[in-house]
């Protein structure tokens, strides 16, 4: 379908060869997405031009085909790794190419359903596949014809990004979209990077059956949260035979026999460590090089990121950018949210600015890492006093009857006061139980109507209750369902 319109708008109007629209979307995935759905809604007329495989990161290379495989991954693992007396169980991996074959088929599926059949529901939306290039602050060249629109949206996402590591380039390196399309299992990888790419990619082909090194730059991984976290989730690691080495400063990487070697110092000494392939997950890079951007006047931070205003707006008046191709935070459902805010902004009313007060997130690990607001490092960082309540899981009934006690939950509080503003859980199914904590933050629910509400007994959300209750009670004093 390339250089081929998806349907021919009948609201786009004409003149002098160059066709109009109220609304240019550059890129089609999850904000692109976003924002033509709000347009069309809006009554406008919009034209969306795609480079890559239609709906973007999520669906294609990431959030999708990687929580598939963690699954299959988890399946495998726990086939053969319970603490119920009396059960013997084994799991083993018959057909690592039908794994694959599984999650494409997935892909697919969800490509078609989500983008592309989403697409026929409004007419007021046209596609085009091509490469695009702003030749002015209003109009865009796609394989050679030129667009006009009254607001142009920049939503082109962003890519893997190769650190300039001598050796590494010409070492056949892997990132986080390739992967995902192995045929065949590696027997053994390093991997590069400790944050939540790396470690949710690490533990899967772990699981799987990969040897896996992991190399972190930092002294911890997950740097940027808080020491008990890290050392936990490290630890759980680690029981699950993943090396991991931090304080690496990496020095290069080269091609021995069939595999590849990285030497690095860890501290102070220089060492060397060997596998079959390398895995790079060291950040990504926003699609920005090839749209012409700062001819016309849009400003880049330092690493190709556009910059923007709290209600979307680049430094050109008119062009808006949403998603990864503005940098952090980058999920998918942010992604959405800027599109549709952007694609409002642009067109309609008084603008909005962006809130993040309440975002929750999720490493999908095994035990998983959720959280919301401020950690203790935040908090201390930006010079507000708190009260912290930590509850290890082994007082939740639901993980004493589940067997698995690992990990905790921490809600933190403004110091003096009843007011929720973070909140961390490191839990096998900790993504499911992170929301409540978001929404007391949001709505600005106290700790103390938490403590008081009714939560089923032997569930995960119960957690948040008993961690709640921590503040003013020693709940291993309580009885079942003590409120």
């Amino acid at each position: 379908m390339s250089g081929q319109s998806h349907r021919e708008s009948c609201c786009a109007s004409s003149s002098d060869d160059v066709r109009k629209y109220d609304l240019i979307i550059l890129g089609g995935g999850s904000a692109g997405f976003a924002a033509a759905i709000q347009a069309h809604e809006l009554g406008r007329t919009v034209l969306m031009v795609n480079a890559e495989t239609l709906g973007g990161t999520c669906v294609n290379v990431g959030c999708v085909p990687s929580k598939t495989l963690i699954r299959a991954a988890e399946a495998l693992h726990k086939g053969g790794h319970h603490a119920f007396a009396g059960i013997k169980s084994e799991a083993a991996l018959v057909d690592f190419e039908a794994v694959i074959r599984q999650k494409d088929e997935l892909v697919s599926q969800l490509r078609q359903a989500k983008y592309m059949d989403v697409l026929e529901a409004y007419d007021r939306v046209e596609l085009i596949e091509g490469d695009a290039r702003l030749e002015s602050p209003r109009t865009v060249r796609v394989n050679g014809v030129v667009y006009e629109a009254s607001r142009i949206l920049v939503a082109t996402g962003s890519r893997p990004w190769l650190p300039d590591i001598p050796g590494l380039a010409e070492s056949a390196p892997l990132d986080s979209t390739s992967a995902f399309e192995l045929t065949r299992l590696p027997e053994s990888m390093i991997v590069l990077g400790g944050r939540y790419i790396a470690l949710e990619i690490a533990q899967m082909f772990a699981r799987l059956g990969t040897r896996i090194t992991v190399l972190q730059r930092s002294g911890r991984i997950l740097p940027t949260e808080d020491a008990d976290l890290t050392e936990a989730l490290t630890g759980y690691l680690r029981d699950e035979s993943l090396r991991i080495e931090t304080s690496v400063r990496v020095h290069e990487v080269r091609r021995e026999g069939s595999g590849v070697v990285v030497r690095a110092h860890v501290g102070d000494a220089e060492r060397e460590f060997s596998a079959e392939r390398i895995l790079c997950a060291t950040g990504r890079r926003a699609n920005t090089e090839t749209l012409g951007l700062e001819q016309i006047g849009v400003r880049l931070s330092g690493q190709g990121e556009i910059l923007v205003d709290e209600h979307l707006q680049t430094s050109q008046p008119g062009i808006f950018a949403a998603g990864d191709v503005i940098g952090e935070p980058a999920f998918v459902y942010t992604a959405a949210y800027e599109g549709r805010l952007a694609a409002a902004n642009a067109l309609s009313g008084e603008p909005q600015r962006r809130d993040y007060r309440a975002l929750p997130w999720v490493i999908f690990s095994d035990p998983q890492v959720a959280g919301v607001g401020l950690n203790e490092l935040e908090a201390a960082s930006a010079g507000i006093e708190v009260e912290v309540a930590r509850l290890d899981l082994r007082n939740v009934p639901r993980a004493l009857a589940a067997r698995d006690t690992r990990g905790f939950i921490k809600l933190i509080r403004r110091k003096g006061s009843d007011e929720l503003i973070g909140a961390r859980i490191l839990a096998p199914e900790g993504g499911e139980q992170i929301m409540e904590a978001a929404l007391a933050i949001r709505h600005g629910i106290g700790v103390s109507d938490l403590a008081s509400a009714f939560h089923p007994y032997l569930t995960q959300a119960e957690g948040i209750k008993l961690c709640a209750q921590t503040f003013g009670k020693d709940v291993a004093k309580l009885s079942c369902c003590s409120a």
